[in-house]
């Protein structure tokens, strides 16, 4: 009798931290609210750990994808392709840098911070970074 009252308190515990998470939606876009071109919205998250994003192709010819030099340790990217929606659920605590690739250099960035950070680690910017996207990544900066 103990041991499946213990497993039916352990599997509830596990179950019932799932259901905490929550999914977030951010839109693709030509153009933004605040009539910025090409962007995502919200271009900042902050989102616990086990959260799902679903990446929205509102406008066509946008694609949503982890940059490899913005992830923290240990976790694992996501690449979209294009005009397609894209849903992937953050465990690792820390800043994610997100693209669009065919419009990087235009500036279709976004960050997501999972859990609590303080500030960019050092090696955030390290490797090429298009102007107008290193414009927008300080920008949401900002929000930690």
């Amino acid at each position: 009798m103990f041991k499946t009252f213990a497993s039916a308190l352990v599997l509830s515990v596990v179950l019932g931290g799932a259901a905490f998470a929550e999914t977030h939606e951010v839109k693709m876009l030509n153009k933004g609210a605040d009539g910025e071109r090409m962007v995502f919205e919200p271009a900042f998250l902050k989102i616990a750990p086990g959260d799902t994003v679903v990446f929205l192709p509102t406008d066509k010819s946008h694609n949503a994808e982890t940059l490899s030099e913005m992830m923290p340790e240990g976790a694992a990217g996501f690449e979209g392709k294009i005009n397609q929606q894209v849903e992937y659920t953050f465990d690792v605590d820390g800043l994610y840098g997100v693209i669009c690739k065919p419009h990087y250099a235009m500036g279709m960035v976004m960050t997501i911070e999972v859990g609590d950070v303080d500030a960019a680690p050092a090696s955030y910017f390290e490797g090429r970074v298009p102007k107008k996207a290193k414009e927008r990544f300080d920008a949401q900066m900002s929000n930690l």
